[in-house]
């Protein structure tokens, strides 16, 4: 009877006979991709790669194992997509890749007693971030849109800006991304507040007293279950939550309420009916914090970047592929659409790293000589 010390010798002969099958492979795969660029042919054969998965997962009629084999095929077809290209380029950097170096040359330290902007009035959770981020002392002003805060930075009448990027309930935050693909900025933090939206009105109010509630679409949207068992409630949108409490109290009429957050009912001197609203108990945003220049605080562990691919059919997957061989942990892949190119994509991905760890120059080089587009938006903590 074998042990299992015999069975892993027959494996390890098994993998050194894989190692030597798939080098050979590549180096063939090298060789094509040369006379497919004399030719001028594209480097993806896509009939060509489905004819050789077919071909390889009929080898088994195990429906199991053909799904195994065509896993593994459609991996050694990435990596020899990857050794082609590598063997076309070698180590020219793309433009994201000098930008990115560039970007490294200019870190500054953070800001000490930093003056900081913010969408919303005072009592909004964006102000909680800000607090929670900088800390209670933190001098933080409301702006009235998210595209004001991203001008006050880059104009330098801001430190910095702390924007909403998605909400645990409700997903990302389409406009911030945009603006994030828009300007300049680089991401240097990010923070959590947990949205526990409460039902205010003005002193004397009752459920039975109240015929409109206001509160950002957002809010009304998160307390649906609530507000549906008050079908006679009139719902208006407003800008921001905090700025429905602001404008519930300043018309002192029992018959208005807002849905925002505790800290506003204590700063606009509202009373709070009902506490969690929201029907996600567990519901909570995430923030990030931007600055005009890049910064590299201490534990920084998580990277952003945004990027665009050529308009060509496995373009995505070698992005994927280079992750996977660099060994980059991707925990955030957000597409959107590319302002005045239909059907063409921004790619918002985040993956866990630092930018000074050994070998990450490598993966970004890589990722530059694919991208038509590539700007590292930041390195900094994770803190979700």
């Amino acid at each position: 009877m074998e042990t299992i010390e015999d069975l892993r010798g027959q494996i390890d002969r098994i993998d050194r006979e894989l190692a030597e099958l798939f080098l050979r492979r590549l180096d063939l795969a090298g060789e094509i991709g040369g006379l497919k660029r004399q030719a001028g042919l594209p480097a993806l054969d896509q009939r060509r790669e489905m004819q050789i998965i077919r071909e390889a997962s009929g080898l088994t009629g195990d429906e199991g194992r053909k799904l195994a084999v065509a896993k593994l095929f459609e991996s050694i077809l990435a990596l020899s997509r990857r050794e082609q290209r590598l063997q076309a380029k070698g180590s020219a950097p793309g433009d994201g890749f000098l930008r990115y170096r560039a970007a490294l040359e200019r870190l500054r330290e953070p800001v000490e007693a930093p003056k900081v902007v913010y969408q919303g009035e005072p009592g909004a959770y964006s102000e909680m971030a800000c607090l929670d981020f900088f800390g209670p002392d933190c001098a933080c002003t409301g702006l009235k849109q998210f595209e004001d805060v991203f001008q006050a930075v880059a104009q330098g009448r801001a430190d910095y800006g702390v924007v909403p990027i998605e909400n645990s309930s409700t997903g990302a935050i389409r406009q911030v991304y945009e603006l994030l693909g828009e300007y300049e900025h680089f991401v240097v933090g990010e923070t959590t507040v947990k949205v526990e939206h409460c039902l205010m009105a003005p002193h004397g109010a009752t459920l039975d007293t109240i015929t409109h509630v206001y509160s950002h679409e957002q809010g009304l949207f998160q307390s649906d279950r609530f507000l549906k068992q008050h079908p006679d409630w009139v719902q208006v949108a407003l800008e921001d939550t905090a700025g429905s409490g602001k404008y519930v109290a300043g018309t002192g009429d029992i018959t208005k309420a807002a849905i925002c957050s505790s800290r506003a009912a204590e700063l606009y001197g509202l009373d709070i009916l009902v506490q969690g609203v929201n029907y996600n108990g567990n519901n909570t945003t995430r923030f990030v914090v931007v600055s005009p220049k890049p910064e590299l605080r201490p534990g920084a562990d998580k990277i952003s970047a945004v990027l665009s691919l050529p308009h060509e059919v496995g373009s995505l997957n070698e992005v994927l592929t280079i992750f996977a061989v660099h060994g980059l942990n991707l925990v955030k892949l957000e597409s959107r659409p590319m302002p005045g190119h239909s059907w063409e994509y921004l790619f918002f991905v985040e993956f866990t790293g630092s930018l000074l760890a050994p070998g990450m120059d490598a993966a970004i080089l890589e990722l530059s000589q694919i991208c038509s587009q590539l700007r590292v938006l930041g390195n900094f903590k994770s803190n979700l």
